[in-house]
């Protein structure tokens, strides 16, 4: 099977709603989700060659 492709704009939109998913996720208190979407975000910022965030608070 073969690997999917995204285009950066997608993968930038990508980016865009896992930082607001994660923000949601931080107000509510929600680690498990919180954990989820920083590693979604940093997955995203090495696609796209940019500095992935740390997230210290989360072991990330």
């Amino acid at each position: 099977m073969s690997e999917q492709k995204f285009t950066k704009g997608q993968t930038w939109g990508a980016l865009k709603k896992a930082w607001k998913a994660y923000k949601i996720a931080k107000v509510q208190n929600d680690r498990a989700r919180m954990v989820e979407y920083a590693k979604r975000i940093q997955t995203l910022q090495k696609e796209l060659g940019l500095e992935v965030a740390k997230f210290p608070d989360l072991g990330l």
